[in-house]
């Protein structure tokens, strides 16, 4: 009986030594696997933090750069602000500038208008003090903005190759010089034209000596007959260069011997009248 208690107890001492052998390797396994994790955890933990610090790093870099950029932009704008201003005066100074060419031309406009007016009015006084007696052929008076033209035939004038005015002619020069006294403001210049018949006298040497010779012929009889004066006339010759028709015709050739008395503004007093109010 007593062997089998001792049997007993050995075996219960055997079994309990079977457990916690048991236990124990569980619990080793347990905490190698636990061990092996928290290296795991903590490499992930280090990775985690070193991706965290970069990331860190790199948005720091990014709010420094925006910085700059903010920076700059502001000195940008404050720039562009002053550029602005300098830009917007300059153009300010270009309206002002542009207004006043557009008055100037307005008031150069108005000039025009107003010479070209009474130059139209001047021309229909001629008409009808020179036409009276007298064909187209014979006087033909002519507008072009601030010129008016007088082309009288050189059979009303002078008789032919000569410079010397006839006593018939002078009825025809006294309306144009009562015309010409009226309008102060004007210049006139004396033409005179030829046919290409040579001429060759005593006093003459070509038709350059005849064309200018009849010019100051007629511009003596508007002097010394009729009291215009002489600053105010021009004498000119344009021989037989400048013709109205072919010299190849009696017809041609005999349109082509005139005289023109030209009646144009004198300069400074159109400029005065582009300085002047113009109403």
């Amino acid at each position: 009986m007593k062997k089998i208690g001792i049997l007993m107890l050995m075996a219960s001492l055997f079994l309990s030594s079977c457990v916690s052998q048991k236990k124990y390797t569980e619990l080793e396994k347990n905490y190698n696997k636990t061990s092996s994790e928290l290296v795991d955890t903590k490499a992930e933990l280090m990775k985690c933090r070193i991706e965290s610090e970069s990331r860190l790093n790199a948005l720091n870099q990014q709010v420094a750069d925006l910085r700059k950029d903010k920076e700059k932009t502001l000195e940008y704008v404050e720039n562009l602000t002053v550029l602005s201003k300098s830009a917007s005066d300059n153009i300010k100074e270009t309206l002002t500038q542009m207004g006043k060419k557009d008055q100037y031309i307005q008031y150069i406009q108005k000039a025009i208008t107003k010479r070209d007016s009474m130059n139209l009015a001047l021309g229909f006084k001629l008409k009808s003090v020179l036409k009276d007696g007298f064909t187209d052929e014979d006087i033909q008076i002519d507008v072009e903005k601030t010129v008016v033209y007088i082309s009288i035939a050189d059979k009303l004038l002078f008789k032919s190759g000569s410079h010397v005015i006839s006593n018939d002619a002078k009825r025809v020069l006294k309306k144009v010089a009562d015309v010409i006294a009226a309008q102060p403001d004007l210049e006139v210049m004396v033409e005179g034209y030829t046919d290409n018949k040579p001429i060759s006298t005593s006093d003459m040497k070509d038709n350059w000596d005849l064309s200018v010779k009849r010019s100051t012929s007629v511009i003596r009889v508007l002097q010394n007959d009729f009291n215009i004066q002489p600053s105010r006339l021009i004498a000119a010759g344009r021989s037989e260069y400048m013709p109205l028709q072919s010299n190849e015709t009696v017809e041609g050739r005999a349109r082509n011997r005139r005289t023109r008395i030209v009646l144009m503004p004198k300069l400074d007093q159109f400029f005065k009248l582009l300085e002047s109010k113009v109403e």
